[in-house]
């Protein structure tokens, strides 16, 4: 059940992020986006999770997968 609800609320979270950062990706890598983000977040933001609940964690998903986004930006391949 944790890795459905990491898979949902990681397309989610890319979903948002790559409609922020005004991104047009296919939908595999959108959920990918999204759970790496999801995962960064989660490690990064753990402690909020035990002071504001479960939104805590969408909120780090989401600003996880945004720099994620910034990373493939700046970083990744060039067209």
């Amino acid at each position: 059940m944790p890795l459905l609800a990491l898979i949902i609320i990681g397309a989610a979270a890319g979903f948002i992020a790559t409609r922020m950062m005004r991104m047009e990706t296919n939908i595999p890598a959108t959920i990918a986006i999204g759970v790496i983000g999801a995962i960064i977040g989660g490690l990064t933001l753990r402690f909020l999770l035990t002071l504001m609940g479960w939104a805590a964690g969408f909120v780090g998903a989401v600003l996880g997968a945004l720099v994620l986004l910034w990373l493939w930006r700046t970083y990744g391949p060039r067209r």
